[in-house]
């Protein structure tokens, strides 16, 4: 089989004007970006904010293992399967980030024949969004210390300065720093540190502001750093809130491209769903529901991370009520969890499959818990038998759910037609009763308690003394009654990336809470979670490269 970009070079693409006359969006409501890339301009949405809204449809999975389970790829073929059946639909994804592309995953655009393009330049610089929000970012960072180094009338205390830089790669050199060496010319040195572009605050921004002036107010409520008498400095205080937003003007317009099969996509935004909320933006969201009957998004990771804030904090500030969730898995990754090396996982072992699958079926619950219709997709690879495939159909009918193959890696939407028509089948038949976890007027502890125990299976949570101290405060700054946004590893139900499966009796320890009040969350960091990556020992960036004809090569 080709490889993914051999594929994705292979595309007859469409022109996005043809793309956009799809959805009913003019020509003259682009900002063209090329032939195959476009922004949707904040016309569009004037027009059509009052049509009825579609389906909105959530994919997650299981928690990642390196088997893969192909939660992108999935909502790619299930659009493009969507499409195939009659139906119309659009796709609403996030952006990659430049880390993993040239970290560990080599691309972000699904794989296969089930692909969004141009690939190269969606996981490449696309049309400028991460760079725009590092900029803005870093303006910020810039005005802060030039701030304390023009005399401090702000009296910004240098030892609790909040605010860091950020930058699109992966690198653990620069996770803490110092700032302002050589001298008086260059400003007060400081301890300071980097972000990975994704875990920045002006990213969750712009993934939930409504339009451009709440983007413009969000930013300026970020709290960069507190001063002397233990008050909030803001980045409105400082005055950079206007040239932010500035930054940020083409930035906060959603994304149009295509599938492999020329079925829209809206792709915007991109923040993490282990150290951030997971999520594409509000705007593409709404946009998507407002353009078609059926709207398929998703979340970053496990069901555990990137679900649980999708209904806890973007569904819950932006009024969303999804429809139904579609929970993917492979064969692969549930024998992994049932303790399997990754070396031997061709081989059939039902009952490591059977083992394993406690981990699914605990992602299935947390879903019901939301009030939603719940179906599993199995993403299919060629190593799965029909012995494993029928055992893990059994324990899906048995746990009340519907159940379909995916082939949508090989075969594109035809290998997703099983998938789409089970989707619409429960759509038709079953009503969502959508509620979040936990009300706004919980105690902050309370709220980490609940996702604990409810979404993680965990016995508790222990809090170190500086959690005590901050949660403390952020009840006192009157930050209470915002969601919690969990910062935790994605390879576990647990803080322990080693509990595979579904551990239990364990309690998560909170090391650190953070507010995250131009977002409108609190960022509660758990276990040994960064929000720098660090390279692996053989970064994809090794494979990447550019011929002498230009064709790229190595990014997948």
């Amino acid at each position: 089989m080709l490889t993914d970009i051999e594929i994705a070079q292979q595309a007859k693409m469409k022109d996005i004007r043809e793309i956009a006359t799809q959805l009913g969006i003019a020509e003259d409501e682009l900002e063209l970006y090329g032939k195959y890339k476009a922004k949707i301009s904040a016309q569009t949405w004037e027009r059509v904010k009052n049509n009825k809204d579609g389906k909105l449809i959530l994919v997650t999975a299981i928690n990642p293992t390196p088997a893969g389970e192909g939660k992108t790829t999935t909502s790619v073929g299930l659009g493009q399967a969507m499409t195939k059946i009659g139906k119309n639909a659009v796709i609403a994804l996030r952006e990659p980030s430049l880390g993993p592309v040239m970290g560990i995953k080599g691309g972000a655009a699904g794989g296969g024949y089930a692909q969004v393009v141009p690939m190269e330049d969606i996981n490449l610089h696309f049309t400028g969004d991460m760079h725009a929000i590092t900029a803005a970012n870093n303006l910020l960072s810039a005005m802060l210390d030039n701030h304390i180094h023009q005399g401090n009338e702000l009296r910004i205390d240098a030892r609790r300065v909040v605010w860091k830089r950020v930058l699109d790669m992966n690198d653990r050199a620069l996770r803490q720093t110092i700032v302002g060496l050589g001298g008086k010319p260059n400003g007060f040195p400081r301890e300071d540190g980097f972000q990975i572009t994704v875990a920045s605050e002006v990213m969750a921004i712009l993934c939930l502001a409504a339009d451009l002036q709440d983007l413009k107010k969000r930013l300026g409520d970020i709290i960069v750093a507190y001063d002397l008498d233990d008050n909030p400095v803001t980045a409105r205080d400082l005055k950079a809130d206007g040239a932010m937003a500035l930054l940020m003007k083409d930035a906060i317009n959603p994304n149009l491209v295509q599938t492999l099969e020329n079925t829209p996509c809206i792709m915007h935004g991109g923040p993490f769903a282990n150290i951030a909320h997971g999520c594409n933006s509000v705007r593409a969201t709404q946009l998507g529901l407002k353009l078609a009957d059926y709207c398929i998004t998703e979340a970053g990771f496990g069901a555990d991370l990137g679900a649980e804030k999708f209904f806890d904090i973007k569904c819950r500030k932006a009024g969303l009520n999804p429809d139904a969730v579609v929970v993917v898995a492979t064969v692969r990754a549930l024998k992994y969890n049932g303790g399997v090396p990754k070396a031997e996982l061709n081989k059939e072992n039902v009952e490591a499959m059977r083992a394993g699958s406690v981990n699914l079926m605990k992602h299935i619950e947390n879903m019901k818990k939301y009030g939603l219709p719940v179906m599993v997709a199995i993403n299919r690879f060629p190593t799965d038998t029909e012995n494993e495939t029928e055992v893990l159909r059994s324990l899906c009918e048995g746990a009340g759910v519907p159940f379909a193959l995916s082939d949508v890696f090989a075969r594109g939407g035809e290998g997703g037609v099983e998938l789409a028509e089970k989707l619409v089948a429960m759509l038709d038949k079953e009503q969502a009763n959508f509620h979040v976890l936990y009300e706004d007027n919980l105690p902050i502890k309370e709220k980490i308690n609940t996702v604990v125990t409810e979404i993680y299976g965990g016995a508790g949570t222990t809090f170190t003394p500086a959690a005590e101290r901050a949660i403390a405060k952020l009840e006192q700054m009157g930050f209470g009654n915002l969601p919690v946004c969990m910062a935790k590893t994605q390879y576990s139900l647990s803080d322990d990336q080693t509990k595979l499966g579904r551990p239990e009796g364990f309690t998560v320890t909170v090391r650190e809470v953070n507010i995250s009040a131009g977002a409108g969350f609190i960022v509660v960091l758990t276990g040994s979670i960064m929000t720098m990556p660090g390279l692996p020992k053989e970064p994809a960036a090794n494979r990447i490269d550019i011929q002498e004809d230009g064709t790229i090569v190595g990014l997948f």
